[in-house]
């Protein structure tokens, strides 16, 4: 019992030493299977969508600095989840209205009509905050490099200032898209 239990504690002090000088490239401290953008803020993961051989990865960031505040929507690209590419900025702080947490999902079937040359867009559904919290949605027709508000938004309005987090799927057999947001 000794032996394994010794045994045990020299495996998680050697993957704790390992995980402590993990490095990709030149870069000692920085995560070698987690995503991290070179520089500044980042938080929640809004969206991870496979698409034309890419998978992408949206995230909260603040392109300005390392601390909290003008939140926007980060992009990184990667063809096996290990390897990625950062992105400019996705959906920007926009009229005083940061872009909170929500997701992405690719629209096969076009059925929001957003897509063009019979490619499917990547459309976003996030939280709007400023003095309120609302649903928006920003749709890309070039691989989530640019993003389009919707002329409507807010699609879903509010008066609270904690409605938040929307998660959106394509429900196969109703062939309708389903939300849940928190309030």
């Amino acid at each position: 019992y000794r032996i394994v239990k010794r045994l045990n504690i020299l495996i998680i002090t050697v993957l704790f030493s390992l995980s402590l000088t993990a490095q990709v490239g030149r870069e000692l401290y920085r995560p070698a299977y987690h995503y991290s953008p070179s520089y500044n803020w980042m938080n929640d993961p809004n969206g991870l969508v496979y698409y034309n051989g890419k998978y992408h990865l949206f995230y909260q960031y603040n392109p300005l600095g390392s601390t909290w505040g003008n939140i926007s929507w980060g992009h990184a690209v990667s063809t096996d989840l290990i390897n990625w590419e950062q992105k400019p900025v996705a959906i920007p702080v926009q009229n005083g209205v940061m872009a909170f947490s929500g997701s992405v999902v690719v629209d096969w079937n076009n059925t929001s009509g957003f897509g063009i040359n019979g490619k499917p867009p990547l459309i976003a559904i996030y939280t709007g905050s400023g003095t309120v919290q609302d649903q928006r949605i920003a749709y890309s027709n070039d691989e989530g490099v640019t993003w389009t508000n919707y002329s409507g938004n807010p699609v879903i309005n509010s008066t609270n200032k904690q409605f938040r987090d929307p998660k959106v799927c394509c429900h196969a057999e109703t062939q309708k898209w389903i939300i849940v947001v928190g309030l």
